[in-house]
């Protein structure tokens, strides 16, 4: 597990966010992910935040030359799902997202800082319901997946994606 997410590399404002893509050239350069195998954002807390999310998390997969398509799409899934979730559930004003590449892996962490004591749960909804599936679909797609409560309320949700084309253990077989 990695240790709490004291600062980001890039901090977007509400505007950038809003203005995305033109604010992107003022956010990165190209080459910006190319050498670190980590990285983290910081975002304000808006839906508008989760596609930028992405956008920043493909130009870091760029970066590490992660490019399989199984794998981005999963990295990128798992990513939207815990941000939506952090927006949708936490009251904070912010979120903060990590990605680290390690030997044969990608760690994703998304914390947000409090504003209400909400502790992420897997929910097992009925066909009928629209929503509530996030987690279990992380649950059953990565690795492993977590949660950790710090001060101030926050709370950090983490899940660790293969790198490989091999399904990872948790993931249910196709039809």
């Amino acid at each position: 597990m990695l240790p709490i997410i004291e600062e980001a590399d890039i901090e977007l404002t509400a505007h950038q966010v809003e203005n995305w893509p033109d604010a992107k050239a003022t956010v990165m350069s190209p080459e910006h992910w190319r050498a670190g195998k980590q990285t983290a954002f910081s975002l304000p807390a808006l839906e508008r935040s989760v596609p930028v999310c992405r956008a920043l998390a493909r130009a870091w997969l760029d970066g590490q030359r992660i490019q399989g398509d199984d794998t981005r799409y999963l990295i990128l899934l798992t990513l939207s799902e815990l941000v939506t979730n952090a927006i949708q559930h936490s009251g904070a004003l912010r979120i903060t997202c990590r990605l680290r590449r390690s030997a044969g892996q990608v760690h994703i962490e998304v914390h947000d800082g409090g504003g209400t004591p909400w502790v992420t749960r897997r929910r097992y909804p009925d066909h009928g319901q629209e929503s509530g599936r996030g987690l279990e679909l992380v649950a059953k797609s990565c690795l492993q997946w977590g949660r950790r409560t710090e001060t101030g309320d926050g709370c950090t949700v983490w899940a660790t994606v293969p790198l490989s084309t091999c399904a990872p253990v948790g993931r249910l077989p196709q039809p």
